[in-house]
C-alpha cells in the first residue's frame, strides 16, 4: 500500500509539472551512464541553439561540458561555484583565437521558451562505492539537474516530511554527492506538506511557499504543493 501511495504521489506531482509545460520523461527512457548526472544531449542542444549565430563548435560545446563536470572541492565549494556560472555566466575563449571571446549563459533568463525544462523520476544514479541510488524527482534546466524532490507518504505511520530530509540530505549527500554540486534547492513533500530550502540548510530553514503573487491567498496542503 505505502509504496503504492508514494508512487501515486510521485506520479500526481510528475503531472503538475507536465501542466506547467515541462516535459516529463521516466529515468530509465533516458540513455545514459549511470555514474552521469548531466543530461549532456540537453545541454548541448540548448548550447547549439542559443549560440548557433556565433557558430559554436562542437568542441567548443564538449569544453562548456567538460567544464561543468569537472568543478570539484568540497561538495559546498563546487556547488557555490556552479551557481556562480549559472547565474552570471562566463566567458568561453573561442577555439579560433581569430572570434571573440564568446559570453555563455547556461540558462537563458531572458527568453525562459529557449530552455529545456525536463521533469524526470525514476533516474537510477551510481555514486559512491558503487551505491544505486533513485531520487523520486529530478528537475533539469538545459539538462542541469537543479531541483531534487524527495516524497514521503503521509500515509505511512510515523513518517514524516523530516524523513524526506534525511534521506537526501544524510544519505544522497553521502552516495551521490555528484548530483547536488549543480543543486539550486531540494523540495520535501508528503503531498499534504510541502517544504522547499537550500540543500545545505537546517530542516528548520526549510519553508512552505504558499503563495505566488503577493495579493494571492495564503494556501496550505495540497494547495501549497500546486503553487
Amino acid at each position: 500500500m505505502e509504496n503504492f501511495n508514494e508512487h501515486a504521489l510521485e506520479m500526481s506531482i510528475m503531472e503538475l509539472f507536465k501542466d506547467e509545460g515541462y516535459t516529463y520523461v521516466s529515468g530509465d527512457q533516458i540513455h545514459r551512464e549511470r555514474t552521469e548526472v548531466l543530461l549532456t544531449d540537453d545541454l548541448k542542444q540548448y548550447l547549439y541553439n542559443r549560440y548557433a549565430k556565433d557558430g559554436i563548435t562542437p568542441s567548443e560545446v564538449d569544453s562548456v561540458i567538460l567544464m561543468l563536470r569537472n568543478i570539484s572541492g568540497t561538495i559546498y565549494e563546487a556547488n557555490k561555484a556552479v551557481f556562480k556560472l549559472l547565474c552570471d555566466g562566463f566567458i568561453l575563449n573561442r577555439e579560433d583565437r581569430t572570434q571573440k571571446d564568446l559570453y555563455i549563459e547556461l540558462i537563458d533568463f531572458d527568453t525562459p521558451e529557449n530552455n529545456i525544462f525536463k521533469a524526470v523520476n525514476q533516474f537510477e544514479i551510481e555514486g559512491v562505492n558503487n551505491q544505486l541510488r533513485i531520487p523520486d524527482g529530478i528537475v533539469f534546466v538545459n539538462g542541469i539537474p537543479v531541483v531534487v524532490l524527495e516524497f514521503k507518504s503521509a500515509v505511512k505511520e510515523n513518517t514524516t516530511i523530516m524523513d524526506a530530509y534525511k534521506q537526501l540530505t544524510i544519505r544522497y549527500r553521502r552516495d551521490i554527492p555528484e548530483i547536488f554540486k549543480y543543486n539550486a534547492f531540494v523540495v520535501i513533500s508528503d503531498g499534504a506538506n510541502n517544504k522547499y530550502g537550500s540543500f545545505f540548510s537546517p530542516y528548520d530553514f526549510f519553508y512552505a511557499w504558499r503563495k505566488i503573487n503577493s495579493d494571492d491567498k495564503e494556501l496550505d496542503g495540497i494547495n501549497s504543493l500546486v503553487t
